[in-house]
């Protein structure tokens, strides 16, 4: 059976944190490293080593400056592995905090091998659940066993301390025997749900839900809309005390057909029932673990899928798309052609219709102020709070990449924001504050560039005059037109004007060469999904749940969250 022979971790620098080899004899930690290195950038996942002795498959991620290495050296499924990899970066940030250090994993080695142990058996995956491992793992350092030991109040407990000893003291086997076997099942032992721990209490009751969605768009120099894909996350933190069980109900415009097209290739926590979702698309009943996690995740494409026009049946229309920000670029402007413009535009009308699935909903203008903005009109995203009834757009940048070709960007005029020209990247970068953008009246932003080629020969007036040597004949002969005196004549009488077209127009074709083909657009939303996903409602079934208390009503939240970084790419 297929396994996971070892994990190796490695530092910014390349130097090993962590081997810990499962079973078999895999290649050392320098070896693999080496071979892996030896691969050109960007590196996949999935990386072959041939040449290891036995040849290798190593999957591998980066997490905070961190590299993790899984080898196998039989064929087994990827996605395992990368999961794998993945839930052992989620466990480690659960144990030892954000963000991930090889020096916190080097001082806490005890609980990092007690992790890394549980988490694979024998190189089969088991328990990969934080509020499982939890249980099993002891975390308690010397200064907690010898506080515990004195007996004083609020010392930690240790594993040992947890585990149900039997009572040793009654001779009489039949007394004692029973006594163990109807006793409850120890905190050791594990919960009987194995994604939430045992005896779970808090003094506030807390649900939140918080879904986030990551744009992918790309529009055709046209304005046409190629592709829209928007990757949503569901986040769901649960602070309740006892096993509760509760339902969270979703809904998107359209009803169950528009739920199920919005929440497209859903993938759930394993404690959702699956066929409660399968009965009732929208719903999802669940018993949560405690603390934060990711409840679910979805894809949805933001076009629909055959672009006709229902009164023209046959005829292929223009599908729209609703964003809140967008951006043009105008290439080859200026007397030269060596300018080039870019324009921030806002769209306070981005809303969501019975027919489109771009927007949660409508975003209005804010409070009771008539007459905001231009025209008697208010802007829809200056709103710091930043809520569904009046979203906020916030980190507006705009990355306008250029040839490599290009030797300086010089005068460049934002009417908003700052501006500035990396040359190590070739990139220019226009950032708005977050105050600029509440307080765009005319709802559109310019920034205006000029582009310096590079070095080049001294051009001619447009006419060769050089002159032209002979090798023929040594004698003078005034009749050669391309003679001397010929030349000046010849220059004289060619007109000014056509001269300095004919330049201007290659000066601007090789202005052309020069200018931007994309530009990539990052922003984020607070309040406003871009799918239209919407939580109706989330319950406390009161009769399933178990040591939630009589009376108690926790406490609910809801925030939606649109980021784009660098996902909304201009072509021009």
């Amino acid at each position: 059976m297929s396994s996971i022979e070892a994990l190796y971790i490695f530092d910014e620098h390349n130097h090993i944190v962590l081997e810990h080899v499962y079973t078999g004899r895999p290649p050392a930690a320098s070896t693999i490293l080496s071979q892996y290195l030896a691969h050109a950038q960007p590196r996949p996942s999935l990386v072959h080593l041939p040449s290891t002795n036995p040849p290798t498959l190593a999957h591998s991620i980066l997490h905070d400056r961190l590299l993790y290495i899984c080898c196998t050296s039989h064929d087994v499924e990827p996605l395992l592995v990368l999961e794998f990899l993945h839930r052992v970066t989620d466990a480690l940030e659960d144990f030892l905090g954000s963000p991930l250090l090889a020096s916190k994993i080097e001082a806490q080695y005890d609980v990092v091998a007690q992790i890394v142990g549980e988490m694979c058996d024998a190189g089969l995956v088991c328990n990969t659940e934080p509020n499982a491992l939890k249980e099993v793992i002891d975390t308690t350092t010397w200064m907690d066993n010898w506080l515990g030991g004195l007996g004083l109040p609020g010392a930690p407990q240790t594993l040992a301390s947890r585990v149900s000893t039997p009572n040793l003291s009654n001779s009489r086997p039949s007394s004692s025997f029973p006594s163990s076997t109807n006793s409850t099942p120890t905190s050791a032992a594990g919960s009987a749900i194995p994604w939430r721990r045992s005896n779970v209490r808090h003094t506030s009751n807390e649900l939140y839900v918080d879904i986030v969605e990551k744009l992918s768009v790309v529009f055709a120099p046209s304005g046409r809309p190629l592709s829209a894909m928007a990757n949503g996350t569901i986040a769901f933190t649960a602070k309740i005390s006892g096993v509760p069980d509760l339902l969270l109900t979703l809904t998107a415009p359209g009803g169950k057909t528009g739920i199920t097209q919005a929440m497209d290739l859903p993938c759930f926590h394993p404690c959702v029932r699956l066929a409660r979702w399968r009965d009732t698309p929208g719903e999802l009943s669940f018993v949560p673990p405690d603390g934060r996690f990711v409840l679910a995740g979805y894809e949805c494409n933001l076009l629909p899928d055959i672009f006709t026009s229902p009164s023209t049946p046959g005829k292929i229309s223009t599908p729209t798309l609703n964003l809140p920000v967008n951006v043009e670029v105008r290439p080859s402007l200026g007397n030269n052609g060596d300018e080039f413009e870019a324009r921030l535009l806002l769209n306070p009308k981005a809303t969501t219709s019975s027919g489109s699935k771009s927007g949660s909903g409508p975003i209005t203008a804010l409070g009771s102020r008539p007459g905001a903005g231009i025209g008697g009109r208010g802007n829809a995203f200056n709103n710091p709070s930043g809520s569904s009834a009046s979203p906020a757009v916030e980190d507006v940048l705009v990355s306008i990449p250029v040839p490599t070709s290009v030797r300086n960007i010089s005068d460049l005029r934002a009417s908003k924001g700052e501006a500035h020209y990396l040359a190590t990247e070739s990139t220019v970068e226009w950032r708005i504050s977050n105050k600029e953008i509440a307080a765009m009246g005319s709802l559109s932003a310019t920034l205006r560039c000029t582009i310096v080629g590079p070095v080049e020969q001294r051009e001619d007036d447009g006419t060769s005059q050089a002159l032209t040597l002979k090798t023929d004949t040594f004698d003078y002969d005034d009749t050669v037109p391309n003679s001397y005196q010929s030349a000046s004549n010849n220059a004289s009488t060619q007109r000014p004007v056509e001269i300095s077209a004919a330049r201007d127009q290659r000066r601007v074709q090789q202005h052309a060469t020069l200018m931007p083909r994309s530009a990539s657009l990052s922003f984020s939303v607070r309040g406003w999904l871009a799918s239209g996903i919407k939580v109706e409602g989330l319950v406390v079934n009161t009769k399933t749940s178990k040591g939630l208390g009589a009376g108690v009503t926790p406490y609910k939240g809801v925030k939606y969250h649109t980021v784009s970084r660098r996902g909304v790419e201009v072509r021009v």
